[in-house]
């Protein structure tokens, strides 16, 4: 009997770039963020049960085996996520809702007084 030594991992990358766990669409962020803040596979799974534990620590044992890379990647989301966010705030409609947004909990304050 032989044992093969070989695993695939349980990730692939989608069409805009994101890492995914297989058979789902959470992204390899999310189990990483769960990982540092100290859950266990069995907690990550009980917040995301699409997940099976089998995936998670798949997952796991990337992140660790390339924590480099991965850190490096998900500095580079982070930036995407922060340049997104500065262009959608910028827009002019964008400020205009915050402003109706200020005026009616300005309303809201003033008729409970």
């Amino acid at each position: 009997m032989t044992i093969e030594l070989t695993q695939g991992t349980p990730l692939f990358e989608d069409r805009d770039g994101t890492i995914r766990l297989t058979g789902s669409r959470v992204p390899l962020d999310t189990v990483v963020y769960e990982f540092n803040q100290g859950a266990t596979a069995e907690q990550i799974q009980d917040r995301f049960p699409s997940l099976s534990l089998h995936t998670i620590y798949g997952a796991i044992a990337f992140y660790l085996e390339q924590q480099a890379a991965v850190d490096d990647y998900l500095r580079g989301r982070e930036q995407e996520a922060e340049v997104l966010q500065r262009k959608i705030e910028s827009r002019p409609e964008m400020a205009a809702f915050r402003e109706r947004l200020r005026q009616r909990r300005a309303q809201l304050t003033s008729s409970r007084s």
